[in-house]
């Protein structure tokens, strides 16, 4: 036997996905993450909180996430593999420091599952009333974790026929809502600085607390990152998929709330605040709109949840092969359908029973504390790795960098973590509590796994992640 055979037979096995995903794979996968609808589920607790401002919070955050999505892209380029916000920061600063970022996201993507079965399960009551809270939820749980225990490219088609359907039936508003506001106030009633500021109304106070909700809108982009082993050309799709998906949904979001507050302006006077957009929509297009918006967050939260639980799967999958949690468990991919069964399945549990115990409020407010503390951590990832290790990349001779700059490996991700501090701050007490107990957890793992702090965190190699993958990065 030659010794490159005896090399490679005592070489551990390196568990990966395979790279089938293209940019638009991707970027139909960020979006549907995101859901174009998403601003519909935050719109009237936004407009309730801001004193009638939602479109300023909407945009206001988009400012804080495209920072932060540029940041997500330039980790990624720099170690593609899954894991995403714990990756980063386990090897842009400190594994430790990693551990509590990816717990802080591991919180914010065990959630977004439940919270979109919550949020679907009350939209889906609003087109089907008298349907029981605990059959929708064991409907949406149950189907979301079925598809994806499927594989990734039935995910993936998915999620194209659920995004055309949501376009359809979103553009189908916005002309409607302009044939309402033009028929009523003219052209000109279409051009109005109301939604933005009146005198008296606004205050800066309410427009930072209701952008610490409004920051919901957002919440998934991040999971693009979680596909960077399954996406051919890691190092250029990454960042611009999830560059892009922001300004999307920050524009065409504002689009949607900006003609909701022109049609609606009276914000006080919704029946049902979790579900205003629906009512909204139903002033415009009648029973039918409301009807088929109420099946359109149906099918958002669908989406959502089948990609929010694959990017919570692969999280864990991440974690578990570095064996900071039982790789035996969490690291372990289906032979045939190379999919992290064990995970996906528990994800799907515990979507279910947590949306029987917790409210709407307190899952949005939730997600955003983990979400937002992962975010500070990538930020802060890419001065250290970019700006302060830079001579250390030089001396590797990678040839991924060459000089430091200013604006890209300094500013930019400054001014995100500033952003997303400013946003975690104004979050609720509940959540603040809830929150820190979650970490408090961590502290217990991390520590019980490294023999209370005396062992590091043994990090892989990502270039072995890199091999074992299609080699046309």
């Amino acid at each position: 036997m030659t010794a490159a055979a005896t090399d490679a037979k005592a070489a551990p096995q390196i568990l990966h996905f395979r790279r089938v995903l293209g940019f638009w794979d991707l970027a139909f996968y960020g979006l549907v993450a995101v859901t174009p609808s998403a601003p519909a589920t935050v719109y009237g607790l936004a407009e309730a909180r801001s004193g009638g401002f939602a479109v300023v919070t909407i945009l206001s955050a988009m400012v804080a996430m495209v920072l932060t999505a540029i940041s997500y892209g330039r980790m990624a380029a720099l170690y593609p593999s899954a894991g995403s916000a714990y990756s980063y920061v386990s090897r842009g600063i400190h594994p430790y420091l990693g551990f509590f970022a990816g717990w802080a996201m591991l919180l914010d993507y065990m959630l977004i599952p439940l919270f979109c079965v919550i949020y679907g399960t009350l939209a889906l009551q609003r087109a089907a009333p008298g349907l029981p809270f605990a059959a929708g939820s064991l409907l949406f749980a149950g189907g979301i974790t079925a598809l994806n225990l499927r594989g990734i490219r039935s995910t993936a088609r998915a999620n194209e026929l659920l995004l055309v359907v949501m376009f359809a039936i979103l553009l189908l508003f916005i002309g409607l809502a302009i044939r309402y506001v033009a028929l009523r106030q003219g052209l000109s009633g279409l051009f109005s600085i109301r939604p933005f500021y009146r005198p008296g109304a606004f205050h800066v106070g309410a427009i930072a607390s209701a952008t610490s909700f409004a920051a919901l809108t957002y919440l998934g982009f991040d999971s693009v990152t979680t596909m960077a082993e399954d996406v051919k050309n890691p190092r250029r799709n990454i960042l611009l998929a999830a560059v892009s998906v922001c300004l999307f949904t920050g524009l065409f979001g504002g689009l949607l709330v900006y003609l909701g507050q022109l049609v609606w302006p009276a914000y006080r006077t919704f029946d049902n605040v979790d579900t205003a957009f629906i009512d909204v929509t139903g002033r415009v297009g009648g029973l039918f709109l409301l009807k088929a918006t109420a099946l359109l967050l149906v099918i958002a939260n669908i989406g959502a949840g089948l990609t929010s639980q694959v990017g919570a799967a692969r999280l864990l999958f991440g974690m578990g092969r570095e064996n900071v949690i039982p790789a035996r468990y969490f690291a372990r991919l289906h032979p045939r359908r190379n999919t992290p069964d064990i995970n996906i399945a528990l994800l799907g549990v515990i979507a279910f029973f947590g949306a029987q115990a917790i409210s709407y409020e307190l899952a949005a407010e939730l997600l955003n504390f983990g979400a937002f503390l992962g975010f500070m951590g990538v930020n802060a990832a890419v001065v250290w790795q970019f700006w302060v290790r830079h001579p250390e990349a030089e001396q590797r001779g990678d040839g991924r960098t060459q000089r430091r700059n200013i604006l890209s490996d300094l500013i930019l991700p400054v001014l995100g973590f500033l952003f997303c501090a400013v946003i975690w701050i104004g979050l609720g007490h509940p959540a603040k509590v809830a929150g820190f107990l979650w970490l408090s957890v961590g502290l217990l793992v991390v520590g019980a796994h490294t023999q209370w702090f005396r062992q590091p965190i043994a990090m892989s190699d990502p270039a072995l992640y890199e091999q074992a993958g299609d080699p046309a990065l």
